[in-house]
């Protein structure tokens, strides 16, 4: 998908016109991410979320595996990382899902619409796959902005202490959200240098 541009933007009707108004394109443009992303990926989670976010549930789930390489993408402009998301793989009483997060972006350019761009880009290369359903822990006013909704209390249960209000999924797929529930764990072990994290399988 590189090069592949997804303004935030909806189109507007000129008063008295049937014709939309022509609207900029962004400067900034979405691409899957590579291997030469890492370090400027890491330095923007550094600065969106410090050390802390090492010790949440979320991260438990991530830790000693891999993100979907597929589902992972970059906003670039003028040679720079503006913005970076990424999905993981988890396991929800036994279903494979995916756990959406970091979402990061330069705190200098929020407000552009790069956030909601890479999650349209996630989210649509991730309705291809296999997968029923989306997790992630944020607040709802926001990420309802591309389709995601407040789980019912205790429908899902993170391997450490969450807000629940702020436990929100997505379908993929028709009433993919409907069948999963239970304990969340790591789908699978890539490092296992870091194996004693959340549950497995």
């Amino acid at each position: 998908m590189a090069g592949l541009n997804l303004p935030d933007l909806n189109l507007g009707r000129r008063p008295g016109s049937d014709k939309p108004m022509s609207q900029p394109s962004p400067a900034w443009q979405i691409r899957t991410e590579t291997a030469a992303d890492a370090a400027a990926i890491e330095a923007l989670n550094e600065a969106g979320f410090g050390p802390g976010r090492f010790a949440k549930s979320a991260w438990r789930l991530r830790e000693g595996v891999a993100p979907v390489a597929s589902l992972g993408f970059v906003a670039m402009e003028d040679g720079a990382v503006r913005g970076s998301v990424r999905f993981w793989p988890i396991s929800i009483g036994g279903t494979a899902a995916l756990l959406l997060g970091p979402l990061a972006v330069d705190n200098a350019q929020r407000g552009r619409g790069i956030g909601i761009a890479l999650m349209q880009a996630g989210i649509a290369a991730a309705k291809q796959g296999p997968w029923p359903c989306i997790l992630l822990v944020g607040d709802e006013p926001y990420y309802a902005r591309v389709g995601f909704s407040r789980m019912p209390p205790g429908r899902v249960r993170f391997p450490g202490p969450v807000d629940p209000e702020r436990v929100l999924g997505l379908s993929l797929q028709p009433g993919g959200l409907l069948n999963v529930s239970g304990q969340i764990r790591r789908a699978q072990i890539d490092d296992p240098v870091c194996a004693d994290g959340a549950g497995v399988g």
